[in-house]
C-alpha cells in the first residue's frame, strides 16, 4: 500500500510539474503558430512515451491499455477544443485572455477527473453490473455524435451558470466563462472516463492517461482552434470509437476483446477519420480568429 501512495505521489508532482512548465514558459514570447506546433508535438511525445515507462514497469499488457486510453482520451481534446472555441466566441474572450482561462480550466479538469475515476473504479470493483450501464452510455453516447451535424453552445442555458447568476448577480464574464468551461469538461468526463475504463479497470492507468491528455491542451487549443473545419469527419470518427468500446464493455462477460485488437481499431479509425477529413477538405479557405497565432 504505501509503495503504491509512492507511486500516485509520484504522477501527481509530476503532473504538477510538466503544468508549470506549459503554464510558465508557452506563449512567454508570444503565441506564433511555430510555437504552438512545437509545444503540441512536445506534449504528444511527452504522452505517448509514458507508453515505454508503463512497459518497463508493468509490462506489455500495461502499455497497451495506457496507450490505447491516452489516444482516447487525446482524440476527444481535439473535439472538446472545438467547444472551448464557440464557448469563447459566444462570450466574445479576446484571444489573449483565452490562455489563462484555459490553465484555470485544466486545472479544475484533473481534478473533477480524479474524483470520477476514483468513483469509477470503486463502483467497478463493488458492483460488476456497472460496466453494462458504462458500456450503454457509450454506445448511446456514440450514436449522439453521429447523428449530430454541427456544435452549438447556448451557455445561457447552463444551469450552475444560472443559479451561480442568481445568488451573485454580479458574475463577471471571466467568472462565468470558468463556470461554463468546468461544467462543459464535466459533461465530458462523463463520456470519456468510462470510455477508458472499457480498455482498463486500473484508476492509475486511467488518470495517467487523462493527465497526459489534458497536458499541453492549450498550445493545442491556439494550433487547432482555427482549423474546426479540417476535422469535418473526426466526430465520426470518436463515435465509431465510442460504439466500439461501448461494446467491448457490453460483451465482457461473452468475450473479452484484446487490448491489442482495440488498440488497432482506435488507431485505424481515429487516423481514417482524420484522413478523410484533411483530404475532403483540401483547398478550403479557414478563417482564424482575430489574434490567432500567425
Amino acid at each position: 500500500m504505501s509503495s503504491e501512495i509512492y507511486i500516485w505521489g509520484a504522477l501527481a508532482l509530476g503532473v504538477v510539474g510538466f503544468l508549470a512548465i506549459d503554464f510558465f514558459l508557452f506563449g512567454r514570447r508570444g503565441i506564433t503558430f511555430r510555437s504552438t506546433v512545437i509545444w503540441s508535438i512536445f506534449w504528444l511525445a511527452l504522452g505517448m512515451s509514458f507508453t515505454f515507462v508503463m512497459g518497463a514497469w508493468q509490462g506489455r499488457d500495461a502499455a497497451e491499455e495506457y496507450l490505447a486510453g491516452y489516444l482516447i482520451e487525446r482524440s476527444l481534446s481535439i473535439d472538446n477544443i472545438f467547444v472551448f472555441a464557440l464557448i469563447f466566441a459566444s462570450f466574445a474572450i479576446p484571444v489573449n485572455k483565452q490562455g489563462r482561462l484555459l490553465s484555470i480550466g485544466i486545472v479544475m479538469a484533473l481534478v473533477m477527473r480524479a474524483v470520477f475515476i476514483v468513483a469509477g473504479a470503486a463502483l467497478l470493483d463493488a458492483f460488476h453490473f456497472t460496466i453494462y450501464l458504462f458500456g450503454l452510455l457509450l454506445v448511446a453516447t456514440g450514436i449522439k455524435l453521429a447523428r449530430h451535424s454541427s456544435e452549438q453552445v447556448h451557455p445561457e442555458r447552463n444551469i450552475v451558470l444560472r443559479g451561480m447568476k442568481r445568488i451573485w448577480p454580479g458574475t463577471t464574464v471571466t467568472a462565468a466563462v470558468v463556470v461554463v468551461l468546468a461544467t462543459t469538461d464535466l459533461i465530458f468526463a462523463i463520456d470519456s472516463i468510462p470510455a477508458i475504463f472499457a480498455i482498463t479497470e486500473d484508476a492509475f492507468i486511467v488518470f495517467a492517461a487523462n493527465a497526459f491528455a489534458l497536458l499541453g491542451l492549450r498550445s493545442l487549443y491556439f494550433l487547432l482552434a482555427g482549423m474546426m473545419d479540417r476535422f469535418a469527419y473526426l466526430t465520426h470518427g470518436l463515435a465509431i470509437v465510442l460504439i466500439w468500446v461501448g461494446a467491448k464493455m457490453l460483451l465482457t462477460d461473452v468475450w473479452k476483446i484484446p487490448t491489442w485488437l482495440s488498440l488497432l481499431v482506435i488507431v485505424l479509425v481515429l487516423a481514417g477519420a482524420i484522413g478523410i477529413s484533411f483530404f475532403t477538405t483540401r483547398g478550403a479557405q479557414h478563417e482564424k480568429p482575430a489574434g490567432a497565432p500567425q
